[in-house]
Order: structure tokens, then C-alpha cells, then sequence
């Protein structure tokens, strides 16, 4: 992977679907001072990636109550975005960014360079901009929202979690 967990989180930019349905530039500096789950799937218009991409959706405002904010990329452009949303996907209620040219997705490792598509890779990144936490599936399988959202809980603790830690439960300090 070209960014490793401990490091800073690369920035990127780019042109994203927002849930008003417009078209905007959207960077990771945009949201400074929030967490940020940021998670990428291979292609619009295929079979698991609407199965975590509407999860992802369904708890949406878990995570927003967390402080965090979601946001979904593939290498698929824009209007293929808003097609697939309008056609069967549904409205997201969190940025859906278009990595047309590959740099967010070969920046977080999980390009695959000779399919232009990205693996399904989860990152969670820190208020100051520090990745924390990142999984990296093959395309076959889908990833746990819950998990995420119990990872993204136990790193919001700034405490030492144990195996099978939940909200709710003691921090080992």
C-alpha cells in the first residue's frame, strides 16, 4: 500500500456527486476536524457494491452522531454516479466521488492498475488528518458496516480497546 496506518492520509481531490445532486470538487481538507470514513468500491452498476454502499447509506446518521463524515469512491466518472443513483442505487445521503484519474485510489493503494478499479478499501481518518485504521477486501467479498462503525467508535475513545470491545463497554485505561 502506498499510505500506511500512523501516517498522514493522502489528500486528495476530485469532482463527487453530493447528495443534493449536484456536481462538486470535494478534497479531504474540506473536512478537517471531523473523522472521516472514506471507503472505495470497484465499479458502478455490479452486484456487492450496492449491498455496502446502501448500508453504508442505512446508517448514515450513526455515524454523523459519531462526528464523522462518510465518503464513497470508484473510478467510475460523475454521471455514472448519478445514473446508477437515479436508476437503482438510490440518493446517498454522503458524497459519492469520482476517481477518473486513478490518483485518490493508486494514493490509498487499492488500485488495480491493469483493471482501472479499486479494491474495497476502508479507511478511517482522525480530525488531524492521520489515518488510523484501514481494511482492504478483494472485490469478491463485502466489507461489515458495523464493524466500522464499532472500529470508528473504539478509536473515538482515545483509549486502549480490547478484543471484542463494543460502545458502551470499559476501555482497558
Amino acid at each position: 500500500m502506498s499510505v500506511q496506518v500512523g501516517q498522514k492520509a493522502p489528500d486528495f481531490q476530485g469532482q463527487a456527486l453530493l447528495p443534493n445532486g449536484e456536481f462538486k470538487e470535494v478534497k479531504l481538507s474540506d473536512y478537517k476536524g471531523k473523522w472521516v470514513v472514506l471507503f472505495f468500491y470497484p465499479l458502478d452498476f455490479t452486484f456487492v457494491c450496492p449491498t455496502e454502499i446502501k448500508a453504508f447509506n442505512e446508517k448514515y446518521e450513526e455515524f454523523k452522531k459519531s462526528g464523522a463524515e462518510v465518503i464513497t469512491a470508484s473510478t467510475d466518472s460523475v454521471y455514472s454516479h448519478k445514473a446508477w443513483q437515479e436508476s437503482t442505487l438510490g440518493k446517498l445521503k454522503f458524497p459519492h466521488l469520482a476517481d477518473t484519474n486513478h490518483q485518490t485510489s493508486r494514493a490509498y493503494g487499492v488500485l488495480i492498475e491493469e483493471k482501472g478499479i479499486a479494491l474495497r478499501g476502508t479507511f478511517i481518518i482522525d480530525p488531524e488528518g492521520n489515518l488510523k485504521h484501514s481494511t482492504v477486501n478483494d472485490t469478491a467479498v463485502g466489507r461489515n458496516v458495523e464493524e466500522t462503525l464499532r472500529t470508528l467508535s473504539a478509536f473515538e475513545t482515545g483509549k486502549l480497546t480490547g478484543c471484542g470491545w463494543n460502545p458502551g463497554d470499559k476501555t482497558i485505561n
